[in-house]
């Protein structure tokens, strides 16, 4: 039976008939095996973790029984250049020293010897199978030192009293940093540890540079990811190669990758997705791109992926791809006239990361800023709370897109299944929910469950400040395992955060980062400079309000950005609203995201990068909370209008007492022992039950009239975790009035009842 889709004849069988654009085609439909799917990460993005996107997919192929093999060629290239027999080879590439080289350089070459006789401890140290060498990386005089070794002045400042691993990690780092200056000096100026030859995939609206750079020579460190690829193409004989670029700094590598396939496998077909495709190629139009990839697909890539290998096995016609681009009669044409749809995340699968190097990535200490230190150290397993943003509000973010656009929250039980089947294939317990914004309801139930589960492990992930972290929500996530968030501060103005829709205030920020730190949770917050009409005023402002949040001790990392208008943000998309213009001449056939704007009213933003940055990288380590604002900046600046103790007062503001009578209670702590007993005083006899509460750090014995304390005994044991019908606060009070045990406010607000909600008795 023939079904009638879009204007396009699809029949099942032998042949496909298709009426498309006045044109008609006849696809013979070959029988042939399920064809093998490649999925790359192209260098260069993390050291210390997979980027999570070819597992997610492997994942997903895994439940249509889809042969597919994944493969980071980021640190397969990193270990063959960082080994003994490497740098042997790299030093003979160079030669020896020259006076063509920075002196820097020549220092190096020199001392190769050096670096080729410690560079298989020190990476084997990093990748925590060598922890002893710690005690031979302090002391100087193991480690050859080259310019990045300036720094050290700095250390001691900078760490504080650092622990002898973390010391000889960051050493160790440096180590690596100075060989990379070397190649990039001496043998491929692109090279990079989490980029590679970043500047020519970045805003390149034109595809001539790329290209051209794409016919010359393969340089020293292509050669080593042409070798890796080869050897994997070798082994596994795939029939469709599936790169995933998530940024600019994968591009290169991705084409040099495609360029290697097209002439030593021309069978094989290639398809390129990820999110630079799904950000940057919305619009392409580039003939030139298709001499190295057949397919581009953007936004979720399992159905798109899916629909490639039944063509790529002759059971789709080209026509019926989903959301795809290919070169049709030399032309460059968009593909979605598939009817399927896309499959809801529940169905997607858990991330399979087999195929990877999992106990071969290697954990640095780059910079003193703890955010960026969990991102590049240690090993996180990837998850997802919620696909899109439930917010999908702010003005300078992608709303438009799908990844933004499209929200699909999982359920915390399933979620929990796939970190226990995680846990399972990688022996890890760490997990970072890479969500736009972690919805807070979907949080606690995530919480709840790991705790019922028993579950141990370690998790952070990216929020909305929402007011709706309590002092409560921020305890439970702590107790199951939370140990970091990190969110948008952004411009830290009533008036820009209004502009920018981001639904929150300074104060609320200020209050929320109070109960994660008052919880254990370190707070990172993300700082945006440079948005549409900020005045200089404004930005010293946003500085002082970073300022007082630190010297209060609520934020203890952040990271300044200068703004950047993308083409799918609302400022992108109508800049008029926001008083900017974007600059002509931007247009091209190639890539497209980020758009050069003039802001005729705002200050001149470049003028405060380094001077925010600084003053933020001293801020983070107690430095210069006392300074002047103006001591940061080396031009004049205007004194800020905000009150010294304006955090200060916000945060003498307290979280009500009254919980809503619909909120979730839950008691965290273990099941006290009620003990009834007669007392006499002066003459004067009664009974008391004491409840007797053993918390991790020390027993705690609370008074109570005995009717109330045998009351109160019986439902803790029922507002356990493990169980899951949940009372509500009415509950409580309906129940503790209808045993006529007296006033429940009195009793809900006496002290061994606030004892009790400190430890562990929440109100959700």
């Amino acid at each position: 039976m023939g079904h009638k889709l879009r204007g396009i004849f699809y029949r099942r069988g032998a042949e496909v008939r298709s009426f498309s654009r006045n044109r008609t085609f006849t696809l013979k439909i070959r029988h042939a095996l399920q064809p093998t799917v490649f999925l790359i990460t192209p260098p260069f993005t993390q050291l210390n973790t997979p980027y999570p996107a070819t597992a997610y997919l492997k994942g997903f192929l895994n439940t249509r029984q889809i042969s597919a093999r994944q493969a980071d060629l980021g640190i397969e290239v990193i270990l063959a250049l960082f080994s003994k027999e490497g740098l042997t080879r790299l030093f003979a590439h160079i030669g020896p020293p020259v006076a063509t080289m920075s002196a820097n350089a020549q220092r190096i070459v020199v001392l190769q010897a050096e670096y080729i006789r410690t560079i298989d401890a020190v990476i084997a140290f990093l990748q925590g199978k060598n922890p002893t060498l710690a005690h031979q990386i302090c002391p100087e005089g193991f480690l050859p030192e080259a310019s990045r070794f300036a720094q050290l002045d700095d250390l001691d400042w900078a760490f504080g009293a650092l622990g002898i691993q973390d010391k000889a990690k960051h050493l160790a780092t440096l180590y690596l940093e100075d060989l990379s200056d070397l190649i990039q000096e001496c043998v491929d100026a692109h090279f990079g540890f989490s980029r590679y030859a970043e500047r020519l995939g970045r805003s390149a609206n034109h595809f001539d540079e790329l290209y051209a750079a794409l016919h010359q020579d393969f340089t020293y460190i292509d050669h080593l990811l042409a070798a890796a690829l080869a050897a994997h193409l070798t082994a596994i004989k795939p029939d469709l190669v599936a790169i995933s670029v998530p940024f600019p700094g994968n591009l290169y590598a991705a084409f040099r990758c495609a360029q290697w396939i097209k002439k030593h496998c021309p069978a094989v077909k290639i398809a390129m997705g990820g999110g630079f495709a799904n950000t940057e190629l919305r619009s392409l139009a580039e003939p030139r791109v298709f001499e190295f990839f057949d397919f581009i697909t953007l936004d979720d890539g399992e159905a798109p992926v899916e629909h490639l290998v039944e063509h790529i096995a002759g059971k789709r016609p080209l026509e019926l791809l989903k959301r795809c681009f290919t070169l049709v009669d030399g032309q460059v044409e968009y593909l979605n006239h598939s009817l399927s749809k896309d499959y809801k995340q529940a169905d997607t699968g858990t991330p399979d990361y087999s195929d990877l190097w999992l106990d071969r990535y290697i954990s640095v200490l780059e910079i003193a800023n703890p955010m960026h230190r969990m991102w590049s150290d240690g090993r996180w397993n990837k998850l997802t709370m919620a696909h899109g943003c439930y917010w999908g509000k702010c003005t300078f973010c992608d709303i438009s897109l799908d990844y933004i656009k499209v929200y699909e929250p999982l359920t915390a039980r399933l979620l929990c299944d796939r970190m226990e089947t995680l846990v399972a294939q990688t022996g890890q317990t760490g997990f970072h929910f890479v969500d736009e914004a972690a919805p807070p309801a979907l949080m606690r139930a995530l919480a709840l469950e790991i705790i019922r589960r028993k579950l141990t492990v370690t998790w952070w992930t990216n929020i909305r400040f929402e007011k709706s972290f309590s002092r409560d929500l921020c305890t439970l996530l702590r107790a199951s395992g939370c140990v970091a968030v990190s969110g948008g501060l952004e411009v830290a103005s009533d008036r820009l955060l209004d502009l920018i829709q981001k639904g929150v205030t300074v104060a609320q920020v200020a209050r929320v980062t109070r109960n994660f730190t008052e919880a254990g949770i370190m707070v990172h917050a993300y700082l945006m400079y440079g948005f549409p009409t900020q005045t200089a005023q404004e930005t010293v402002d946003s500085l002082e309000m970073v300022r007082q949040m630190f010297e209060a001790g609520v934020l203890q990392s952040g990271f300044w950005h200068q703004f950047a208008m993308t083409a799918h943000s609302p400022v992108g998309l109508y800049p008029e609203q926001f008083g900017v213009q974007q600059e002509p001449g931007q247009d091209g056939l190639f890539a497209k995201n980020d758009i050069v704007h003039i802001d005729p009213t705002g200050a001149d933003h470049d003028l405060f990068s380094y001077g925010l940055k600084k003053s933020l990288l001293n801020f983070m380590h107690g430095i210069g909370l006392e300074y002047p604002l103006s001591d940061w900046f080396d031009f004049q600046v205007p004194r800020t209008t905000i009150p010294k103790n304006y955090i200060a007062q916000v945060l003498q503001e307290t979280d009500a007492l009254a919980l809503k009578p619909t909120a979730k209670m839950v008691w965290l702590g273990p099941t006290p022992t009620l003990a009834v007993s007669t007392k006499t005083k002066k003459g004067v006899t009664w009974e008391t039950a004491t409840l007797t509460v053993q918390d991790k750090r020390e027993t705690v014995r609370l008074n109570f009239p005995p009717e109330q304390g045998i009351w109160l005994a019986k439902m803790l044991e029922q507002l356990s975790v493990a169980h899951t019908d949940g009372r509500t606060f009415q509950d409580l009070k309906t129940g503790f009035e209808t045993a006529g045990l007296g006033d429940f406010e009195v009793f809900w607000y006496s002290k061994p009842v606030m004892q009790l909600r400190a430890l562990g008795l929440l109100g959700l």
